[in-house]
């Protein structure tokens, strides 16, 4: 069951609502197998566009939210398309536009087939990374994260109302920071020990990931990759109210 059937047709579909392109790593990740964890290298070649996971995910909120894809309209040459792209990522990250007043993106089936035409334009316009910094949800990670926090959390993301928003959560390990990362909720699926949820990670733009509740520990998991080891994290809401 997806959290968005009435926000779209067919709600939030990954191969349609994300970005072709990667969110690239300032470090080269590998596993020791001696001690199950990451030893981290510079990236070589070092990336050109990094840091931009929370401003990828709210960008694709935003174009989800609020444009309509037709692709029998013509083309805009790059000064009009980096106009558009501004005025859709102007708009509230929080609550979608009404059917009529969607911004019109001509030219392109879906967000996916236009970052995969365009990616220099959308990259240049959605946000810097100074963005994923400077969010005014960070606040939380710095105060206790308890179990029950957690659960409640687990909770909130589960119950998802007809109306309820595709969630962007702050997958985070503080203070190690071993992690400190955002996805895209659009899936859940229970499960005899807690809850599977289905993922849009900005890192791993080839696959939807996983994010697990285990309703035993009150605890959710993040699966390994090649970026994180695998393990418990936190979790918190973001792009939710007005102090997230």
């Amino acid at each position: 069951m997806t959290f968005s059937d009435n926000h779209s047709a067919g709600g939030f579909l990954f191969e349609r609502d994300t970005f072709a392109f990667a969110n690239e790593l300032v470090w080269h990740y590998r596993m020791d197998p001696a001690t199950g964890r990451m030893a981290t290298t510079r990236s070589d070649p070092p990336p050109t566009y990094s840091h931009r996971c929370f401003v990828m995910v709210r960008s694709a909120r935003q174009f989800f939210y609020h444009t309509r894809f037709d692709p029998s309209l013509p083309r805009l040459n790059d000064a009009e398309t980096l106009r558009l792209i501004r005025r859709v990522v102007r708009r509230s990250p929080r609550f979608p536009s009404r059917d009529p007043d969607r911004i019109v993106i001509p030219g392109h089936h879906s967000l996916r087939e236009f970052s995969g035409t365009r990616p220099g334009l959308l990259k240049a316009a959605c946000g810097g990374a100074w963005q994923s910094y400077c969010l005014r949800s960070h606040w939380r990670m710095v105060f206790p994260i308890s179990r029950r926090h957690q659960e409640c959390t687990a909770q909130k993301l589960t119950l998802a109302p007809p109306n309820r928003i595709d969630p962007i959560v702050h997958l985070v390990r503080f203070p190690q920071l071993t992690i400190n990362h955002g996805i895209t909720l659009f899936g859940r699926e229970e499960t005899s020990s807690g809850v599977r949820f289905t993922a849009y990670d900005p890192n791993q733009p080839a696959a939807p990931t996983e994010l697990i509740y285990d309703r035993a520990n009150r605890t959710f998991h993040f699966p390994a990759n090649h970026y994180w080891a695998g393990g418990p994290l936190d979790v918190i809401e973001v792009y939710r109210g007005l102090l997230y």
